[in-house]
């Protein structure tokens, strides 16, 4: 019997948002609008975005003992998830500097913060955790050496989700773990590297398969996604909308397409159900203020 749905082993940052009417070439300066402040990271994001689904939700994070920090604890309380995994101190809490032009979307520099001591040995000690997880779901905002430590503490009988973003080369043990690994356009290219061989995305979903993941799904934004597992590979459409604010779409992605899997929902299924939770995500501002609920995906 699992005591949650879905643990988040990842980021957890303040969000610092300007819309500009375009993104600044190097060296350019542009004027932007007023600075808005909204809770973010990338394992943040996720968590928030499963339990306003209605996932039972904990996340296994580090934040600074600061007003980032608590604007961080509140949000995502105020969610439903579980911050017992939440560690507090050690550094000041990470921030993400966000443009966001007109087309909704984005351009961020990260400040990992406190998310770069969230060690291996955080992870030793939060064991009961992933006892008690049917899915685990983390990226790459911590540090890999983190990431590879959660690999090792899984349960025999759990999932591992994997969005590799910012993207890096992946530890062979890392890959073999995925069942899926989820990458958009840019994070396939980097994590196949010199086997980046083709401008197709069904050839990198193939390609990154053969590196040892168990499965692969391949966002295309506004086109949908791909799945690929042993089976092959299976396009997922997308729901047309006005996106307002792409940031946090991929991580409200990730979230919902953990939960499904954990619940017995197919692979491609899963991602069909993702990519409409991603879609309402787009369509308003910020990343965890914009996140559905399950009523309202269903509304799509």
């Amino acid at each position: 019997m699992y005591d949650y749905d879905l643990l988040v082993v990842g980021s957890a940052n303040a969000d610092l948002v300007i819309d500009v009417e375009r993104r600044p070439a190097a060296g350019e300066t542009v004027l932007g609008g007023d600075l808005a402040v909204h809770p973010g990271g990338k394992g943040a994001n996720q968590a928030v975005a499963a339990a306003r689904l209605g996932a039972g939700t904990v996340l296994l994070a580090r934040v600074g003992d600061d007003g980032h920090g608590r604007l961080l604890l509140d949000s995502l309380r105020a969610a439903g998830v579980d911050t017992v995994g939440v560690l507090v101190g050690g550094a000041p809490t990470g921030v993400a500097l966000i443009t966001v032009d007109p087309e909704g979307d984005n351009s961020i520099v990260v400040s990992p913060g406190a998310n770069a001591r969230l060690t291996p040995a955080d992870v030793r000690t939060a064991g009961s955790l992933f006892h008690a997880s049917r899915v685990v779901s983390t990226q790459l905002e911590i540090p890999l050496e983190t990431v590879v430590e959660v690999v090792r503490n899984l349960s025999p009988d759990s999932r591992f989700v994997l969005n590799p973003s910012p993207p890096r080369p992946l530890p062979s043990e890392v890959l073999a773990a995925c069942d899926p690994l989820i990458v958009n356009e840019h994070e396939a290219r980097v994590v196949l590297g010199d086997a980046c061989v083709s401008e197709e995305p069904e050839d990198w979903a193939k390609l990154l398969l053969a590196k040892g993941p168990r499965s692969v799904v391949v966002t295309l934004g506004a086109e949908g996604a791909l799945v690929c597992d042993g089976s092959g590979v299976t396009r997922v459409a997308s729901v047309k909308v006005d996106a307002v604010d792409t940031t946090g779409a991929g991580d409200a992605f990730t979230a919902a397409l953990g939960w499904k899997l954990g619940s017995g929902a197919g692979l491609a299924e899963a991602a069909g159900y993702a990519a409409r939770v991603g879609a309402a995500a787009v369509t308003g501002r910020g990343a965890q203020e914009s996140y559905p609920t399950a009523q309202e995906v269903d509304s799509l």
